[in-house]
């Protein structure tokens, strides 16, 4: 066993080259049983077992810097550096994280959850080292669905003309977590299946290579270089257009000939993209059939492939089926996402309204205000989209949106508490941003009836932009449908505390309702089915005389719905006389399932029961 001898990147470099196949193999094998037990990024790290072993045979990560984009793909990283006997915990509360975390390793340069960032934060790495007059190696490594979002493009477009000694290792297995889509992933497809290409590109640089004149004329002349490859190679690529040395394509699953061009670009002095061709879910038969449902996968039996769990259903699924029976009766609603048609539950929708549905690839930006564009053409856009992820739209959401009171609605999925993807994809900063946009509605809907009955409101009721936050998963215990036209209700009528809340948390404030009634104490609970425009809500008459209000939300303190409902009752003089906040503070929380993290930051019913009672003895 090839991998138990693996401790650090340094035993990675000791191997000899006939050892590599069957470390491949050992790696892929700890993955798919791992993963198998505690879900997780799998058909994406299968891609890329021989590119990581080829990284770490030529680099040292300990100090040279690998920036990983989106971090998908960095569990094969993580099993060569020190942390293969930590592996079981992967994505568990208090264990390894799913993605790069600097924190956790010297060997983690950056942390990554979000896409197509890599080149820009390399850049800024060897500018520093420059300026620090430092000499180590700066890599990038991104797959092609990052090239679609805009910020790739902003960074290859400086990084090519920086003239740094930067090396970006592009991924290209034609996905992003669905099948890659755009202008770009048409051109990469022509790069893959023109391998002559880089052929005629080495048999040049051998044949310059055999006497010291040829040499010095490859590696000083840049004009008689230029006149070549305009001779031999009328078409340059985009890349060398933008100022990279290209290599490539090559074979992303050869050890050997990844490290040798690996090694090659390390001696290049300027930017260079290496272009590597892989197959996403490589080795694993039933991720290599679906590599889209084995990207973030949940627990299944590795024999099989088969899910543990699937076919529940979940907020988003309500919310696509939902949008097809409104789509069907009115040919203006479209629907737009940004790679994410399967996770944000469009797929029917995409296949039933294919000239109205959009991917757009990674571009959240880009979304926004394509959607704008429809909605000042008189069509009813729906943007489908996390919420950690519209947080990279959030200029256009002002800008090109809010400005002219357009009509868009954003479907904000995974609100609140996500779970094991952990601190890079929580949505918890949008209760605050949404609601400081100028005329935007955001409603909260806490069961699958309320969200159907919300979106039909934004759709048809509501004016100017308006989005639906609603959670990762299933209803809990509460599945009333209250009027999504009133901005607040009782839910549970009380006389000694009150516990407002809004969303899913409602089952918890429910549930601490019940604990607090066994002692005798008769806690109402208050929903918001509106978090904007608080001041048009009739907070004190819901509220009344309590002496203790409680106001529960699973987002960051700063600009919370809790400090702006304290405001107002403090500008009217009717602050109770225990008033208690209880979110996530002013860090954001780390990973572990949804439960856990409630009772870590006391948002469980347990604690919030607690909470009341201290306040009132």
């Amino acid at each position: 066993m090839y991998l138990e001898q693996i401790h650090d990147p340094s035993d990675v470099k000791k191997l000899n080259a006939e050892a590599l196949p069957q470390l491949c193999e050992e790696l892929r094998s700890t993955l798919i049983e791992q993963v198998s037990r505690t879900g997780g990024h799998l058909a994406s790290n299968l891609g890329v077992v021989e590119l990581t072993v080829a990284i770490h045979r030529v680099f040292d990560t300990s100090r040279d810097r690998l920036v990983f984009d989106v971090g998908h793909q960095c569990y094969v990283h993580k099993l060569l550096t020190g942390r293969r006997e930590a592996f079981s915990t992967l994505r568990q509360m208090d264990g390894l994280s799913g993605f790069p975390k600097p924190r956790e390793s010297v060997h983690d340069a950056f942390i990554a959850g979000h896409a197509s960032n890599s080149i820009s934060v390399a850049l800024g790495m060897a500018r520093a080292r420059t300026l620090q007059h430092q000499d180590y190696h700066v890599l990038a490594l991104l797959g092609d669905g990052a090239l679609t979002g805009g910020m790739s493009l902003e960074g290859l477009n400086d990084a090519g003309a920086s003239g740094e000694k930067i090396i970006v290792i592009l991924n290209d297995n034609g996905m992003a977590i669905s099948r890659s889509v755009g202008g770009l992933s048409g051109y990469l497809t022509k790069l893959r299946n023109s391998p002559e290409y880089y052929e005629l590109k080495k048999r040049y640089r051998h044949a310059m290579g055999v006497n010291p004149v040829g040499k010095k004329v490859y590696q000083f002349s840049h004009s008689v270089k230029s006149a070549l490859k305009k001779s031999l190679l009328p078409e340059s690529t985009v890349f060398e257009n933008m100022g990279f040395a290209y290599l490539g394509p090559v074979d992303g699953h050869d050890v050997e000939q990844l490290t040798t061009l690996l090694a090659e670009a390390r001696e290049i002095k300027g930017p260079v993209l290496l272009h590597v061709e892989t197959v996403k879910g490589k080795g694993y038969a039933p991720a290599e059939r679906e590599p889209d449902t084995f990207h973030g996968v949940g627990p299944f039996d590795p024999a099989t492939g088969k899910l543990t769990k699937s076919g529940a259903p979940c907020f988003s699924s309500v919310f696509g089926q939902e949008l097809a029976e409104l789509a069907r009766q009115d040919r203006r609603i479209c629907a737009i996402t940004a790679a994410m048609r399967d996770g944000t539950g469009l797929s029917a929708f995409a296949a039933e309204f294919p000239d109205r549905f959009f991917d757009v690839g990674i571009a959240e930006s880009h979304a926004t205000a394509m959607a704008a564009g429809l909605a000042s053409q008189g069509m009813i856009p729906v943007y489908a989209v996390y919420s950690t992820f519209l947080q990279r739209g959030f200029d256009q959401l002002l800008h090109d949106v809010s400005l002219l009171g357009l009509h868009v609605v954003f479907a904000v999925d995974r609100a609140g508490l996500v779970g094991a993807d952990g601190e890079t994809h929580h949505g918890c900063f949008d209760p605050a941003f949404l609601t400081q946009v100028p005329g935007m509605t955001v409603l909260c809907p806490a069961s699958f009836a309320e969200l159907r009955a919300m979106l039909h409101q934004a759709i048809y009721a509501c004016s100017g932009p308006v989005a639906i936050r609603y959670p990762r998963g299933g209803e809990g215990v509460y599945r009333s449908n209250t009027d999504s036209a009133v901005s607040a209700v009782t839910v549970r009528q009380g006389t000694d505390a009150a516990i407002l809340t809004y969303g899913v948390l409602v089952n918890e404030a429910l549930a601490a309702s019940d604990l607090l009634q066994e002692k005798g104490i008769r806690a109402g609970v208050l929903k918001l089915n509106r978090i904007s425009r608080l001041d048009e809500c009739p907070l004190a008459e819901l509220i009344g005389r309590t002496p203790c209000l409680l106001i529960a939300e699973d987002c960051i303190s700063a600009g919370s719905v809790g400090e702006r409902v304290a405001a107002l009752l403090a500008q009217r003089s009717d602050v109770p006389q225990h008033l208690i906040l209880r979110n996530l503070g002013d860090r954001v929380p780390d990973h572990g399932t949804v439960a856990q993290l409630y009772e870590r930051h006391h948002l469980n019913a347990s604690a919030l029961a607690a909470a009341i009672e201290e306040a009132l003895a």
